[in-house]
């Protein structure tokens, strides 16, 4: 009887995404013990979670490391939250989505004490997946059912939550600006969940392994009974942040260069919500039928409009949806400002950058000598701007070189500051727009 009464600790695995953050800080304010796990966190979620929290890098953890790290939760109840929409540096899509949850069975099953792994899948069908992501989601459902592991699947719709990432923040960005989508993915069924109804339902899945139950074979789709569309999503999201009404409908064919840059760009570290398994999973639609979720555990989601209206609409949610798309644009320019300022001083500029120098006092020698470093090192903070994990050192290199040249040039040729073209006039500029750069730099 003591087993029974006894509150289970659950372990959210990936807790510093969207879903897992959502689920973590749900459970939490309820009163549940909840051990959060990832490979690392943000500091907001550091100090909100009080040292609650384990740093583990699961998805590239050996068997052991593993199996320690789950037994170091102590939960009885382990909710897996993981899953990368494309392979990037670093990050597979089939290690995280179904080769690690064949490892995370097999650790669990090896338990001696009782376990419900709760994971966190895809809506549709097998015969409409079409990306890897979809068939990497999908076979992991097969191994978990195959396994004889108590469990519940949950598959949950266009999730919105208090955070955004990813597609949501996509979405926020899109309903400020008066763009529609192309009518054929408008169209798209686009089935609504609200974060918290995976709270709810890992809280009632808690309260019932409190109550007793240890056997679970269930999969539920938890999202609205309606699905809406991905243009009533987008409009509904317009009118919640006060956006313009819709006036240009973006051509396909602009979706789908835009997915192509997007794929690119993810081989520098980045992860753009454009790109093309993205696309793809669109294109198919959100959909499912929440019946059984609803019959087992007595909860109803509400409407896609309903939940639309509980997103925060305050001046802050509003800058962000501003300067999501910004973000990319200032990188977009920086990038080649520093490497073809730098190009150009270096090549076909180069006699006159040495010119410059020499009439302010500078030996030939070391005029070139400073032509040269000064236009690598623009190159340099180009190339680190680029790439996502030395973005932050770039921005801070470019912004420490800008106010260099413009101390220099007081000091040593004034005379640059009445240049006609006010070349240096404009490094002020530059120096805001990568202190924006520095300010909008997070993800989450």
């Amino acid at each position: 009887m003591t087993d029974v009464a006894q509150p289970p600790i659950v372990a959210v695995l990936g807790a510093s995404g969207l879903i897992g953050e959502a689920l973590s800080s749900f459970l939490l304010s309820k009163g549940y013990e909840v051990v959060p796990v990832a490979r690392r966190f943000t500091p907001v979620q550091e100090a909100a979670w009080r040292g609650g929290w384990m740093r583990c890098p699961l998805v590239d953890a050996d068997d052991e490391s593993l199996r320690v790290s789950l037994a170091a939760t102590r939960a009885d109840i382990v909710v897996n939250c993981i899953g990368v929409l494309q392979d990037a540096p670093g990050s597979s899509a089939a290690s995280a989505n179904d080769e690690f949850v064949r490892r995370l069975v097999s650790t669990l099953l090896q338990r001696e004490r009782p376990s419900l792994l709760v994971h966190v899948s895809i809506p549709g069908q097998s015969n409409d997946d079409r990306t890897e992501f979809s068939r990497g989601k999908r076979a992991a459902e097969a191994t978990i059912k195959g396994s004889g592991l108590s469990h519940v699947i949950l598959r949950p719709g266009f999730i919105l939550a208090d955070a955004a990432y990813g597609g949501s923040a996509l979405m926020r960005a899109l309903a400020v600006l008066p763009f529609d989508l192309p009518e054929s993915l408008s169209e798209r069924p686009f089935a609504v969940t609200d974060a918290r109804d995976i709270g709810r339902t890992v809280a009632f899945l808690a309260n019932e392994w409190q109550g007793g139950r240890r056997n679970w074979r269930a999969s539920w789709d938890v999202m609205e009974d309606q699905a809406s569309s991905v243009g009533e999503v987008l409009a509904g999201l317009a009118t919640r942040l006060a956006g313009p009404e819709r006036r240009i409908r973006v051509p396909s064919w602009m979706l789908t260069a835009a997915s192509a840059a997007g794929d690119v760009v993810s081989r520098f570290g980045w992860r753009p919500p454009v790109r093309s398994t993205a696309l793809a999973e669109m294109h198919r639609g959100v959909t499912g039928d929440p019946a059984s979720w609803r019959e087992a555990t007595g909860m109803a989601s509400p409407s896609g409009p309903t939940i639309l209206s509980t997103i925060s609409a305050t001046v802050q949610e509003r800058w962000f949806a501003r300067l999501y798309g910004l973000k990319a644009l200032i990188v977009g320019i920086l990038v080649p400002f520093w490497i073809v300022s730098g190009s150009i001083a270096i090549s076909v500029a180069f006699d006159p950058a040495v010119r410059i120098l020499t009439d302010h006092g500078f030996g030939e020698a070391l005029a070139k000598a400073i032509t040269v470093a000064t236009s690598l090192m623009d190159i340099a903070i180009g190339i680190l701007i680029a790439n996502r994990r030395t973005c932050r050192l770039g921005l801070l290199a470019g912004i420490a070189l800008s106010l260099c040249y413009m101390v220099s040039a007081a000091l040593v040729t004034p005379t640059l500051w009445l240049e006609p073209l006010g070349a240096l006039v404009k490094t002020g500029p530059a120096i805001v727009l990568m202190m924006v750069g520095l300010a909008v730099f997070e993800d989450r």
